[in-house]
């Protein structure tokens, strides 16, 4: 499945409300990514996270088209879904060791 952003709104701290194509919206928290640091480091600023931007392209969140995350992604936090099978890790895929 693939479903793309098509709106989001800041909706406080590193937090952001997200609309997808299927009309369907949550709430994703992307302090985690922030946490990891690397390409989302950046996202620290809450000043630079503000000015996130969809790519209507893409269909993706974007700021200053350097760092995004997949929509499948987002749309698996904001719902609280499961990631499609092909997005997850391939042990997680395998199940438990027998």
């Amino acid at each position: 499945m693939y479903v793309d952003v098509i709106a989001a709104t800041y909706a406080g701290d590193y937090k952001l409300y997200v609309t997808f194509a299927d009309g369907k919206a949550g709430v994703v928290d992307f302090a985690g990514y922030i946490q990891k640091g690397g390409v989302f480091e950046r996202l620290k600023d809450i000043e630079y996270f503000k000015k996130f931007e969809i790519n209507q392209e893409l269909g993706v969140i974007t700021w200053n088209n350097e760092v995004d995350i997949a929509p499948e992604t987002l749309y698996s936090k904001a719902l609280e879904t499961p990631l499609p099978g092909w997005m997850r890790p391939e042990k997680e895929l395998e199940g438990p060791a027998s």
